[in-house]
């Protein structure tokens, strides 16, 4: 437990040195979405609860918890009315019976962008035969380890590698890597849960193609892009969850997640200058883990009226998950943080756990 300590006092002080270099605020934050229907009911609150391939995303310690021999996750979202697609996979498998590993591979794009810069030809006139299309669009690949620690009983550790890239058609493109820490301790029906993501910075740095886009920014007397690098600054998740068995085969689990980010103030429930918290809170309602219903609060924050009057905004989450042998169907009815009944979308998860024998 000492060396425990050691560790996690380490991480704090490494994050709030980091903290104080200048960085771009919401660096790489698409890797901040989140992955699985299930995850996304409950609110983003699942650090201490997930398993199966997903956990690699949300927690690479929690793959120790992998009931199967192998597990594969495929979602596919849609956000902004269909403009942008958001699509995961995640595969994972045992190595024995300690040790778990898996990978991710994560989109967020939008497709089909009219280019229009030859939209007039050659002699003046307007031709929209011309208009050519390209695709922004983040990648994200991660390999996961997770193993668990003997010298106390209960007690796993993971880390993830990821390497990055995003690409906005022949313009840009950029290139990162980073790495996240999760630790997690079971005892009887409560789940405890730490992840540290992107504990060194997740590093990323752009290269533009100048030559396509010089003209039109000396046109439009526009700054000529260089090529930078970006920091996304670590963050340190913290959760817990509780399990009841309830009579006629039901149980209950509740989870509670603290999200906390150190690079300034952001609109959340607690917001100082050097970092802020998020809560997040889900509950599951299982019969004989094979149906599921599960609810969800997260994205509390302070709205200013027009009056000048303010109001807390929170965001509501609600979805169901049926299992049955290998296959798992999970769906979340979910919002993107705003309101907006327009803006809510339907999350679907298929996940296979199959067992090397059969």
């Amino acid at each position: 437990m000492q060396k425990l300590l050691s560790i996690f006092l380490f991480l704090v002080l490494s994050f709030e040195l980091s903290a104080q270099v200048s960085k771009p605020k919401y660096a790489n934050e698409f890797l901040a979405i989140g992955v699985g229907a299930r995850a996304f009911a409950l609110g983003g609150a699942t650090v201490a609860s997930v398993d199966g391939a997903s956990a690699g995303y949300w927690n690479p310690a929690k793959l120790t918890s992998l009931k199967s021999d192998h597990s594969l996750d495929l979602m596919h979202a849609e956000y902004f009315a269909g403009i942008a697609a958001y699509d995961y996979i995640g595969f994972a498998t045992s190595i024995d019976a300690d040790s778990k590993m898996g990978f991710s591979l994560i989109r967020f794009g939008v497709d089909d962008i009219p280019d229009t810069r030859y939209l007039y030809d050659a002699n003046g006139a307007l031709n929209y035969d011309n208009i050519r299309f390209f695709s922004a669009a983040d990648y994200a690949f991660q390999f996961s380890y997770a193993r668990d620690l003997k010298f106390l009983d209960g007690l796993s550790f993971g880390a993830n590698a990821k390497v990055i890239h995003r690409t906005v058609g022949e313009f840009a493109k950029a290139w990162g890597f980073g790495f996240d820490l999760g630790t997690h301790y079971k005892w009887k029906n409560l789940d405890v849960a730490l992840v540290a993501r992107d504990v060194t910075g997740t590093f990323t740095t752009w290269y533009h193609n100048i030559t396509l886009i010089e003209d039109i920014y000396t046109q439009t007397n526009n700054e000529i892009p260089e090529n930078t690098t970006e920091m996304a600054v670590p963050r340190l998740v913290f959760g817990t969850a509780y399990t009841q068995e309830l009579p006629y085969k039901f149980s209950l689990m509740a989870e509670v997640n603290f999200d906390a980010t150190f690079d300034g103030q952001r609109n959340t429930y607690i917001s100082e200058d050097q970092f802020s918290i998020d809560p997040r809170a889900g509950l599951e309602l299982a019969y004989d883990n094979m149906a599921f219903l599960r609810f969800g609060g997260n994205n509390l924050q302070k709205i200013k009226n027009f009056n000048g009057s303010e109001r807390w905004n929170g965001q509501a989450n609600i979805g169901v998950g049926f299992k049955y042998k290998a296959l798992q169907i999970d769906y979340a009815f979910t919002d993107l943080g705003n309101s907006s009944e327009s803006l809510y979308s339907h999350v679907f998860t298929m996940i296979f756990n199959w067992n090397a024998k059969k």
